[in-house]
C-alpha cells in the first residue's frame, strides 16, 4: 500500500488487550497512519462506516454485539475489508461462524490470543499488506474436522442441531427449514450418530436413560460445537423468523 495511508480499526472489549494490539499494530505496520479503537461490535460497525479504508482486528466474544455479527455487517457493506479475527477460542461454533460469512476472495485471518508476538505481527502484515489469508494451525485443524464428510456436520445438520438447542419441535424445524418432517427426523438421527448419542442397551425401552435431544445439545456444548455466542445469534435469527411468520 505504498503511497497510501493505512488505517487500522481494533475492535476489542478488554482494555489491556486493546492496548496490546495497539502496540503490535504500530510495531508490525509502520505504514499505518491512524489506529482507531472500538469497545464492542456496535462501535466497530459505526467506526468502520466512518473510516471506510480501515482494515480491522476483531475480537470474537464481546458484549453488545459479537465479532461475527459485526464482521457480517461490515463485509455486507464493504466486502473487500480485510479482517483479522483475534480470539481466545478455536471452538467449532466460532470457526464455522467465521467461515460462513467470509465473502469470496476476501483476505482474512483467524489467530488465537495465545499466539506469539512474532506470529501476530506476521499475520498483520500478511493480511493487511500482502492480501493473504492466515489461519492458526489449531483453527485450521478444527475447520478440517468440522467439514470432514465422515464425521463433520453438514450445514443442514448444524442448523437443526442449533434448532433443537433453541427448543424447537420437529414440526417447527420442518416449517422453518422447508424440509419434510421425515427429512428433519432423518437428520436428527444423523446428528445423534455423529455425536454418539444413544440409549444405553440395557435401558428400559419405555423409559430410556436420556432425552436424546437434550443429550445431543449437552454433548455438542462439551465438544464446543455450540457456545453462548452462537446460541445468542441463533436466538436472534429465530425471533426474526417468528415475527415474519
Amino acid at each position: 500500500m505504498k503511497g497510501a495511508a493505512m488505517d487500522v480499526l481494533i475492535v476489542e472489549d478488554d482494555p489491556l488487550h486493546r492496548s496490546y494490539l495497539h502496540e503490535q499494530v504500530k510495531a508490525a505496520l509502520p505504514e499505518c497512519s491512524t489506529i482507531y479503537e472500538a469497545e464492542n461490535g456496535q462501535q466497530g460497525e459505526a467506526l468502520a462506516r466512518t473510516h471506510r479504508s480501515a482494515h480491522i482486528v476483531m475480537d470474537l466474544q464481546m458484549n453488545a454485539r459479537n465479532g461475527i455479527e459485526a464482521a457480517r455487517t461490515i463485509w455486507r457493506e464493504r466486502p473487500d475489508t480485510r479482517i483479522l479475527f483475534w480470539s481466545n477460542y478455536a471452538d467449532e461454533a466460532y470457526v464455522r461462524g467465521v467461515s460462513r460469512i467470509v465473502p469470496n476472495g476476501a483476505a482474512y485471518g483467524y489467530v488465537l490470543k495465545s499466539t506469539s508476538e512474532e506470529r501476530l505481527k506476521l499475520a498483520l502484515r500478511s493480511i493487511f499488506i500482502e492480501n493473504q489469508c492466515v489461519i492458526d494451525n489449531e483453527v485450521r485443524g478444527m475447520q478440517q474436522r468440522s467439514f470432514a464428510q465422515t464425521s463433520g456436520f453438514s450445514d443442514s445438520e448444524y442448523e437443526i442441531l442449533m434448532d433443537i438447542a433453541l427448543g424447537m419441535t420437529d414440526r417447527a424445524i420442518s416449517d422453518r427449514r422447508h424440509l419434510s418432517l421425515r427429512s428433519v427426523q432423518n437428520r436428527l438421527q444423523q446428528i445423534y450418530s455423529k455425536l454418539d448419542v444413544h440409549q444405553a442397551a440395557d435401558s428400559p425401552r419405555e423409559e430410556g436413560a436420556f432425552n436424546l435431544r437434550a443429550r445431543a445439545v449437552t454433548v455438542a456444548m462439551l465438544r464446543k460445537l455450540l457456545n453462548y455466542g452462537a446460541l445468542e445469534k441463533a436466538e436472534a435469527e429465530l425471533q426474526h423468523w417468528l415475527r415474519g411468520r
